[in-house]
């Protein structure tokens, strides 16, 4: 602190302290303003939810849901979003589910680019997770959009792990 800058003092209250505990935190910058961003939309209920309450499988899982979603929000109709997975000879896989065990383990359900099923389990420590725009099926009329489904799941209450 600068001899110049004057001493706040904060004070407060429990209801600002519980809120701060479940607003979750995140900031991001593009070059392109018009990105949409995950932080910019409004949050399911469950991502409203004391993180203190969760799992940090539970907290990975549901973030992850919303870049999920976010990314697809950014894809034409011939693209899906597929993951690609540092570290691993896995290659991208096209992301069908999502899921997770708690207290640390998060999976990814789907099928690789010969189209053999595919699962990856996560520990929360190792995640490192790139999403890809991978072309959709050619038999498939319209793209799946996991993310809209696996968000919506999160706003009902509902267990999107079955």
């Amino acid at each position: 602190m600068t001899s110049d800058t004057p001493l706040h003092m904060n004070i407060d209250t429990s209801a600002e302290l519980l809120e701060n505990d479940i607003l979750p935190k995140t900031q991001e910058v593009h070059t392109d303003p018009n990105v949409p961003c995950p932080s910019s939309a409004k949050l399911p209920k469950a991502l409203g939810e004391s993180i203190a309450k969760k799992s940090q499988a539970q907290w990975a899982y549901e973030r992850i849901i919303m870049y999920i979603q976010n990314f697809e929000k950014q894809l034409d109709n011939d693209h899906e979003v597929g993951v690609g997975l540092a570290g691993g000879l896995t290659g991208v896989i096209r992301i069908e589910g999502l899921g997770y065990y708690d207290p640390d383990i998060v999976t990814y359900y789907g099928t690789n680019e010969a189209g053999a099923k595919t699962q990856l389990i996560q520990h929360v420590s190792q995640m490192n997770v790139t999403l890809i725009a991978s072309p959709k099926n050619i038999d498939q009329p319209e793209p799946k959009r996991i993310g809209f489904q696996l968000a919506a799941a999160l706003e009902r209450d509902v267990d999107v792990t079955t």
